[in-house]
């Protein structure tokens, strides 16, 4: 009886001493700052809304950086120099907050509910407790993510940075791997992503020592995937210390027409175009590759750093991009096709001056297309956004059934890679790029235009006219909350809207996005 009555004080006093715990709620995550958070210095407070992990890069010695919100690289979301631009690049900066104490690994992009943290100071919390949920290394692992959105794909392309694909010549002079053994671990990683990914058209870029890593690739897929891959010769040497961009293909589902076509502007070796014929429908379309100048480097003149968050050599980049508009038109002429899809590593996000050159050009970004402001393909500075694009031309469009990024590679911390200091063998973070996967349904060009409505009747969100029709909803600021198919003609989304609500319509061959206000 005496220890009874022992253990029951020890519980009451344990309750006792427990700290105070203070509900936070946050109405808006979109434009929180942690300065808010100043009046609770020193209490334990628990949050309504769910926080990201948004940097990784020190949790080694168990720190991450949250938010409340996904931070993204402010152009890929806002023009640069606007003033849009101007307010996210500030907000990113006061949102932020370094959380110590959490034990074990997380990716990027997970998500914590029901947070509950001790607030040592404005910017800086104690980790006491938290559900992870999202982004975790076993869902990705299942296979590639979805890309049927619309209809259901026939063919696969895949655009994937390697991050300096080397397989010969180690240490002379390349980029990569330095020794066998990190070249063996590089091999091994990059050869569980595409035994996932199973695209029947790759585009690589960073491949190194010409046509012997294409070889090798095309060998790797064959070997993974029990299907057979070639790869195009493009006439260049078989090694040297020069990176290029290279096609490897499955010759079970097309076969190349006519020669590659290489465009020199800029950068050599990293723009090309190839056409590709379904073997099945005997379908074709244009294939362009490439990869712009880097953001790297000391440029001069015009291609300095002119503070507009576009970094350097955006001249370039500019010249790049026209000059592929300019080639779309002689190889249509020269593959007798209209049909384009380029893809690649452009080094320039979204709303950058290159890739607004590729859309008021007649060209489609198939990120913001299928995904409203959620895309991303790499992560810098714990900000997320798309360097890795995929955009369509109009004829091309009506044949694409969806597309997505596979995030494998940039939400894990650098010491995975292939020379890291926790390096697997697993495919996770194979490359600094996360690959870029699109589907195509070839021929299907005579879908009727949307003509889906939307409303909100007392409350309830209503999708009209588009029966066997798709949607997702996005909040505010990108996140994809909800999804489902629609089953009728007038069909009710289960679905309670708050907030700024971007709901995308897939039907009828089309995407129609649709803004709500529910205040």
């Amino acid at each position: 009886m005496k220890r009874l009555s022992l253990l029951l004080y020890i519980v009451l006093l344990c309750r006792a001493v427990a700290p105070a715990q203070t509900e936070v709620h946050i109405s808006n995550p979109e434009d929180w700052t942690a300065s808010q958070m100043s009046k609770y210095a020193g209490q334990t407070v628990k949050f309504d809304v769910p926080f990201y992990i948004c940097n990784n890069y020190y949790n080694h010695s168990g720190q991450y950086q949250i938010s409340s919100r996904r931070l993204f690289s402010p152009t890929n979301q806002a023009l640069p120099s606007s003033a849009e631009y101007s307010t996210i690049v500030s907000l990113n900066d006061a949102a932020e907050i370094t959380l110590s104490g959490v034990g074990e690994y997380h990716r990027m992009g997970e998500i914590i509910n029901d947070l509950t943290v001790k607030v040592s100071s404005t910017y800086s919390w104690q980790y006491v407790s938290g559900k992870f949920i999202g982004n975790k290394r076993t869902d990705l692992a299942k296979g590639y993510p979805s890309v049927d959105i619309k209809g259901t794909h026939t063919l696969l392309a895949c655009a994937f940075n390697l991050e300096y694909y080397l397989v010969e010549n180690l240490g002379s002079g390349s980029q990569g791997p330095l020794t066998t053994a990190e070249q063996t671990r590089q091999q091994t990683k990059i050869s569980e992503a595409l035994s996932k990914i199973r695209a029947d058209i790759f585009g690589f870029v960073e491949v190194e020592q010409g046509q012997g890593a294409l070889r090798k690739l095309a060998e790797t897929l064959s070997k993974a995937t029990r299907r057979h891959y070639s790869w195009i010769d493009d006439g260049m040497s078989a090694n040297g210390t020069y990176t290029k961009s290279g096609y490897v293909y499955c010759t079970e589902s097309v076969e190349p027409v006519g020669s590659m076509r290489s465009n020199e502007t800029g950068v050599r070796n990293r723009k090309k175009m190839q056409a590709f014929r379904e073997i099945e429908t005997g379908e074709i379309f244009i294939f362009s590759l490439n990869h712009f100048k880097a953001k790297s480097g000391t440029g001069t003149g015009l291609d300095a750093d002119q503070g507009d968050g576009q970094g350097i050599f955006n001249h370039t980049r500019k010249n790049e991009a026209q000059s592929v508009l300019n080639d779309i038109k002689t190889s249509s002429n020269y593959y007798q096709d209209e049909d384009v899809l380029i893809m690649g590593d452009l080094n320039a996000y979204a709303k950058e001056d290159p890739i607004q050159i590729l859309t008021t050009g007649g060209m489609t970004d198939l990120h913001r297309y299928f995904h409203a402001d959620s895309s991303y393909s790499y992560t810098f500075h714990g900000r997320a956004g798309y360097l890795d694009h995929a955009l369509a031309n109009e004829s091309m469009l009506s044949q694409v059934t969806g597309m997505t990024a596979y995030h494998i590679n940039s939400d894990e911390d650098d010491r995975y890679t292939y020379n890291g200091s926790d390096s697997d063998l697993t495919m996770f973070r194979c490359s600094d790029h996360d690959p870029v996967i699109v589907g195509l349904r070839l021929g299907d060009k005579a879908s009727p235009a949307a003509t889906s409505e939307i409303e909100l009747i007392e409350g309830e969100l209503f999708i009209k006219d588009a029966q066997d029709g798709y949607y997702r909803i996005f909040n505010s600021i990108g996140t994809l909350i909800y999804e489902g198919k629609i089953t009728n003609s007038m069909f009710s989304v289960p679905y309670q809207l708050h907030d700024l609500n971007i709901i995308n319509v897939y039907t009828n061959g089309e995407v129609k996005q649709h803004k709500i206000v529910v205040r």
